[in-house]
Order: structure tokens, then sequence, then C-alpha cells
């Protein structure tokens, strides 16, 4: 696959199934337990792989990593105040909803407002990861970082309205 932040998900997915035949550990069952072990350990790496690649948060930590940034270390400097900020108004209209299913509709418009914005720092991380802008895009990638933790508290906020 190409080293790229957008990719072709039918072709990652196609490259996966064609790695995961002939890695499966059934394929080698007349192996000796060495071959075994191995195509068990393949397997499993071809299956995180294939996660980090799926997952276009988990693909730009990945590639952000690649550039050598730990993705995971945030310091401040990272996070500008627009961002914080929109993150704690985001964040009090979520909680600030009814518990019953009346905010079905509220959290449907939030759901929809941020997964707006998560695919606009996507496009803005590719733009900035294609540039060789890797500050922003590593700006870029908190803001995905923090607007996917509201995305699932949104999720889980109807699941739990909805009795799942």
């Amino acid at each position: 696959m190409p080293q790229t932040y957008a990719i072709d998900v039918d072709a990652l997915a196609a490259k996966y199934r064609e790695l995961q035949g002939d890695a499966h550990p059934d394929r080698h069952s007349g192996a000796d337990e060495a071959a075994k072990m191995r195509a068990v350990q393949l397997t499993s790496l071809i299956n995180e792989g294939f996660a980090t690649l799926k997952s276009p948060l988990k693909r730009a930590g990945y590639l952000l990593s690649l550039e050598g940034f730990d993705a995971e270390q945030v310091s401040q400097a990272d996070l500008s105040m627009d961002l914080l900020m929109e993150q704690m108004q985001l964040r009090e209209s979520l909680e600030s909803l009814p518990k019953d299913e009346s905010a079905l509709d509220e959290l449907a418009d939030l759901k929809s407002d941020t997964e707006q914005k998560i695919a606009k720092r996507q496009q803005e991380f590719e733009v900035a990861l294609t540039s060789n802008d890797l500050s922003d895009a590593r700006r870029l990638f908190h803001e995905m970082q923090f607007l996917d933790k509201l995305l699932q508290e949104i999720n889980s906020g109807e699941e739990q309205r909805l009795g799942y």
C-alpha cells in the first residue's frame, strides 16, 4: 500500500484478504511448530496493520510516527485555545441534553456536526502531510482525537437512550 493518508479502502481490504490467505495458520498445519508459530504471529501482525490502516485516526497517528513523532504525546503547545474552547462547548452541549429519548434528535444533529468536523480535519491533515507541514499535521491529528472521543461519547449517549 502507498504510504499516504488517502487510501483506497477496497484495495486495502483486498490486500488484507490476500495476505491473510497466504499467512493463515491453517495453511501451515503440516509445518513444524516454529513455522506454525510464525504463521500465528504474522497473522496477528497483518490484523493489527489492517486495523491501523483502516481507521483514519489510527492511520494518521501511524503516519506521524513514521515521521518521528510520538503521536500519543500531547503538549499544551499542540492544542490551541480555540480547540479547547470548542471542546468545552461541545461537551457542555452533550451533557446538557435530557437523558431520555427526547434528546435523540439533538444527539443526531450533534453527531452530524461532529462527523463533518472530523471529515474537515481529515482533509486538512492529508494536505498538511502531503505538503510536509508536520507541525500542522500533528495539531490536526490531536484535533481529530478530541473529535473522535466526542463522537464515541455521542454514540454511547444514543445507545443509552435507546436502551442498547
